[in-house]
């Protein structure tokens, strides 16, 4: 492995610069035990890169985006940020927009020792469209999706197309193809928003049709809400619109056992960048105290992604490794956060996982020896 694959590091706002350095020692843990080909740069965006540059996402960084591999993105307090016309960007929807990364990919699964609040074991997959919908500031080409006729009127365009929606649902087919449930439940209002949500269900439709070998089913979405509580393990991938897929997956990842155990990537044909799935809690920041599993999952689907891209089989390996390592780590309720109902800190969780990581190869096979490949955080 000659060629480095390069991973932007952004860290965030909030618990984003805790969590970010536990993924990054874990990562870091990986790298050296699977000699991955990695090289990792640190930026600032959220408020730190606002008052250094007076933007929350300088141009700069958008064109380092484009340029790597990969990227990881700590949670955003964008409720915080100024108007955009004075610097305030979102930096998630803007890279999510810019890089194309129309798939947000949210698995939610029960795990080993951690009781579910709703008391059945399930393992869901969510494929969220990521770049049309009612999310106004990546659903129009100039200006934003919302506006105000008169002071008293607010107004929401959504936008739903043909290709995107074609596009999840091949990435949602694809996928449930590779899973044993063999099993696609399309979400949806076509009953209200007949002509949006009526071309996504004939977009899923489609590409149903070119996999017969797989079940399909289509559900409203306050239904859904309703059947995930009662019965989530009678769903198994999930395809939907923006604003649908954000919600819906919220409550899968809480009913698996926590928010901050949840993993995301969004992903496109030539970019893709790991993102917790949670907020960036301004309340507990710099304690010490938050979950950093959710950016650590969400590293190790990157890494899966890169792997399967790049085809580098060590890559997939170190990926199933963390995600193992996550599930021993929550075992034990000395080593869970308090999210969790535990007392362990962002950073004993971490050291816990890289723990696991130098016990046993998922393979079954002895844990490779630690070398000198880690790659240097610039």
């Amino acid at each position: 492995m000659t060629n480095e694959l390069d991973i932007l590091v952004l860290d965030g706002d909030g618990i984003g610069p805790e969590i970010t350095r536990a993924t990054l020692d874990v990562l870091e843990a990986a790298s050296s035990r699977y000699c991955l080909p990695l090289r990792f740069t640190m930026e600032a965006v959220g408020l730190p890169a606002f008052e250094r540059e007076g933007s929350t996402l300088p141009e700069r960084i958008v064109a380092q985006a484009q340029a790597a591999d990969g990227i990881l993105l700590a949670p955003v307090d964008t409720a915080s940020y100024p108007p955009r016309e004075e610097g305030g960007v979102n930096p998630s929807g803007t890279l999510r927009r810019k890089l194309d990364l129309f798939a947000n990919i949210r698995p939610a699964r029960t795990r080993p020792g951690v009781p579910p609040p709703c008391g059945k074991p399930f393992d869901c997959v969510i494929f969220r469209e990521n770049t049309e919908g009612f999310y106004a500031d990546r659903n129009m080409a100039v200006g934003s999706g919302e506006f105000m006729p008169t002071p008293d009127l607010a107004l929401s365009v959504r936008k739903i197309s043909r290709d995107g929606c074609l596009r999840i649902a091949r990435v949602a087919f694809a996928h449930a193809a590779t899973r044993p449930a063999q099993h696609v439940t399309a979400v949806h209002k076509a009953n209200v928003l007949k002509l949006g949500d009526g071309l996504f269900l004939a977009s899923c439709r489609e590409v149903a049709a070119q996999y017969p070998q797989i079940r399909y089913d289509e559900v409203i979405v306050d239904a859904m809400a309703a059947l995930l509580i009662r019965d989530p393990g009678a769903f198994d991938t999930i395809v939907t619109t923006n604003m649908f897929g954000d919600i819906l997956s919220d409550q899968a990842s809480e009913l698996s056992g926590s928010l901050g155990l949840a993993a995301s990537l969004n992903a496109g044909d030539a970019h893709a960048m790991a993102q917790a799935q949670h907020g960036s809690a301004p309340d507990i920041a710099g304690r010490g105290i938050a979950n950093p599993a959710s950016l650590i999952g969400s590293a190790a689907m990157l890494l899966d992604w890169l792997g399967a891209r790049h085809a580098i089989p060590a890559l997939r390996r170190a990926a199933t490794a963390i995600e193992k390592a996550i599930d021993d780590a929550v075992v034990a309720p000395g080593t869970r956060t308090r999210d969790m109902g535990g007392e362990a800190g962002t950073d004993a969780f971490a050291r816990a996982v890289i723990a696991g990581l130098e016990q046993v190869d998922p393979s079954g096979a002895p844990a490779p020896a630690i070398s000198a490949c880690s790659r240097p955080r610039t």
